[in-house]
């Protein structure tokens, strides 16, 4: 394929999280650093590619699911690079009124976002830095699309593990939370060590390489994200268990490595 969706400050020598995940689920919009260390993840996990596309699908479960109670605008933080089945397709398919706004710190995704996303007058993308939720919350464009006095769902899924301890993660959602009208949802998903701590471990190290880290963390720290939200049912599980499609029950959740879970406020 052609350049033309490369933005000129991009660095392709470090690979970023959200090209390494596009390449897990068979994007073209990554280079060969990124490919370099999704075989390196391959080789540690074999089934990386199924755990990306589980992720995936739990989002787009938990769009569904928000959008089905009325929720029409959604926050997609950590957005990515937009691949088969986007937020907003999604949340559109059952209610077409639905606005997104996009957010992402990574050049490619920024860029393809926009491309693909040109001429939606009920879609954004922002290039902005979740650490810093305040200028989410404050940019013209996601105020000039969305009314934050009426219910929206906030989306941090495989965000959350982006982010240091030392960066506080809990002042992140706290931030969104506190912005939140009532009947706002909060949808997260997040590695965590519970099941296999030493493929984990392992993970982490390689990301040490990328863009970002991949810190894993418990069930009860996840949890903890939650706080002022109440956690809709099944509660905080494996992102296969989360409501899952008929016939889309899996066999040992554990092996996906990652939480899911959905709050209200």
């Amino acid at each position: 394929m052609g350049s033309e969706w490369i933005p000129p400050e991009v660095d392709s020598t470090r690979p970023s999280v959200a090209r390494v995940y596009d390449y897990l689920l068979g994007g073209d919009h990554n280079f060969a650093s990124d490919r370099d260390l999704a075989t390196a993840l391959l080789r540690v996990e074999p089934q990386a590619r199924e755990l990306a596309q589980a992720n995936r699908a739990f989002l787009l479960r938990a769009v569904r699911a928000i959008a089905g109670t009325g929720v029409d605008q959604f926050v997609d933080v950590g957005s990515g690079i937009p691949t088969q089945g986007t937020v907003h397709e999604v949340a559109r398919s059952v209610n077409p009124d639905a606005k997104v706004v996009y957010v992402d710190n990574d050049d490619v995704a920024v860029a393809h976002s926009r491309t693909i996303l040109a001429g939606d007058d009920r879609a954004v993308v922002l290039q902005a830095d979740m650490r810093r939720p305040e200028d989410i919350l404050a940019d013209p464009a996601l105020k000039g699309l969305l009314d934050l006095s009426r219910p929206v769902a906030f989306l941090l899924v495989a965000a959350l593990h982006l982010v240091k301890d030392e960066e506080d993660p809990a002042a992140i959602v706290a931030a969104l939370r506190d912005a939140a009208a009532p009947g706002s949802h909060l949808v997260i998903s997040h590695l965590t060590h519970e099941a296999e701590p030493g493929k984990t471990a392992a993970i982490g190290k390689l990301y040490d390489r990328a863009s970002s880290p991949a810190v894993s963390r418990s069930h009860a720290e996840i949890l903890r994200f939650f706080d002022g939200w109440d956690l809709l049912d099944p509660g905080l599980v494996y992102v296969p268990q989360w409501r899952p499609d008929e016939g889309g029950a899996v066999a040992d959740p554990e092996r996906f490595l990652v939480f899911g879970g959905v709050g209200r406020r």
